[in-house]
């Protein structure tokens, strides 16, 4: 994780002034300097999070606790402290008066995804996240009949975590009452279980909520408000669903993953107990760990050392992902909409993803990725868009310097390569397979560049 980036790449002073005295971010020179501040964390971030493990020992940053959502993170230094904890956070926020926050996350190699809690369900599968946190994330949880915190409950794991710091939470005044008062009576009619309320010396307070791992607790509540959702109402692929007003049924059996590490190797929770489904699972870990070390780190010409931020575009069981997980780099994996969804699995084994329609822009700013993987994406894709389309994405995603790295058919790589060399890419070609684009610093009218 960067705690100094350039001005140049994410030129948006604007959070300078508008957080000084909170520590979000200060310009130093060419520079932005990531000082570990924030509106929560008023002795520092590892202050912060030494101060909720102090508060819920059972936590367990790194063991226990290994992925998390961070709503409304800022400039991400919540999760980015994290990771030194083997701690993988999705930092997520809107693009709002704050000025590019995701923008700076990404830049400082820390997970971070452009989303909104609004309308529709965020693009993650059911019981997903260890935790998931909120410090002045300025979310209305009690709106709309709860459905916020009701999406929320959907995407956190039987047993997880929702930690929880804002003024309702350790002010006395009339507003922050109320709000408090709405929180108690929803969480509760949710069968949350408020678990630990702690304040540090700054004054700044914070509740932990724990989701059930029973449905027990469902049927004894004295009103059915807000429902139990029908189980046709819960769907695979939370792709362009509108929000539920409905309490989401818990699993038959609620198993916590393995402690990390080992929760990466072994079965994942929500895989099929079909012996061919297991034994593929191991078979498809085997056959990334083999090809990463012996094809991908060696014979591509691809320096590793210069990749942090990573895209795994058709990611299946996150085999690629796991097989980079000693590298000082994090992966995006992405379950396309139009494929078999595993995005579960990918969670259930400590890493993050997202589902996302490739014939669609990926809600990220330009230049925000090191290097994009993509492994016989595009012979499935739908009809409505082209290779041109995805290579077009891809050249905006991508930073200048950055990789492609596609393994797909004789027919794709002879559509692709020519696309990324019509936009000055280098293009090259291995073992008749693999085709490695590396994008330049050419920008269209630069006469210094023969096109």
């Amino acid at each position: 994780m960067l705690i100094l980036i350039w001005y140049n790449n994410v030129p948006h002073p604007k959070l300078v002034e508008y957080k000084k005295e909170q520590n979000w971010v200060e310009k130093s020179g060419d520079y932005f300097h990531f000082p570990g501040g924030g509106t929560q964390f008023k002795d520092g971030v590892a202050n912060y999070i030494e101060f909720v493990e102090k508060t819920l020992p059972a936590i367990e940053w790194g063991k226990h606790i290994r992925v998390i959502l961070d709503v409304g993170c800022g400039v991400a230094s919540f999760g980015g402290y994290l990771l030194d904890k083997d701690v993988i956070t999705m930092s997520l926020a809107p693009k709002d008066e704050h000025e590019a926050q995701i923008q700076f996350a990404l830049e400082r190699g820390i997970p971070a995804t452009l989303s909104v809690i609004g309308t529709q369900m965020l693009t993650f599968p059911d019981n997903a996240y260890d935790l998931i946190h909120c410090a002045r994330c300025r979310v209305h949880w009690d709106a709309d009949g709860g459905k916020p915190l009701l999406e929320l409950n959907r995407i956190l794991r039987p047993g997880g975590f929702f930690l929880w710091s804002a003024t309702p939470v350790y002010r006395n005044d009339e507003r922050d009452q109320s709000v408090w008062n709405a929180m108690v009576a929803l969480t509760k009619s949710m069968c949350w279980k408020a678990v630990a309320k702690a304040m540090e010396s700054s004054g700044i307070g914070l509740v932990i909520y724990q989701k059930p791992v029973s449905s027990s607790c469902y049927q004894e509540r004295e009103q059915t408000s807000p429902p139990l959702c029908e189980k046709q109402d819960q769907r695979h692929h939370s792709w362009y669903v509108p929000l539920g007003g409905c309490l989401n049924r818990l699993p038959d059996n609620s198993s916590w993953p393995a402690p990390w590490p080992k929760r990466l190797r072994i079965k994942p929770l929500s895989l099929s107990n079909e012996v061919e489904t297991e034994q593929m699972f191991y078979e498809d870990s085997k056959h990334w760990s083999a090809l990463v070390s012996d094809v991908y780190m060696e014979g591509l010409g691809i320096n590793w050392s210069s990749v942090r931020n990573v895209m795994d575009m058709n990611a299946g069981y996150g085999g690629f992902a796991a097989a980079l997980i000693d590298m000082p780099l994090w992966v995006m994996n992405i379950v396309p909409v139009h494929v078999q969804d595993s995005l579960s699995v990918i969670f259930d084994r400590g890493l993050i993803g997202t589902y996302h329609d490739w014939c669609e822009s990926f809600n990220t700013y330009p230049r925000t990725y090191d290097l994009l993987h993509s492994s016989f994406l595009f012979k499935d894709l739908p009809e409505r868009c082209e290779v041109v389309d995805i290579a077009v994405e891809m050249d905006r995603i991508l930073r200048p310097g950055g990789y492609v790295l596609v393994q797909d058919s004789t027919e794709v790589i002879n559509k692709l390569g020519p696309v990324l060399r019509s936009l000055q890419w280098s293009v090259t070609l291995h073992q008749e397979q693999f085709l490695v684009g590396k994008k330049g610093f050419w920008r269209p009218g630069d006469a210094s560049i023969s096109t």
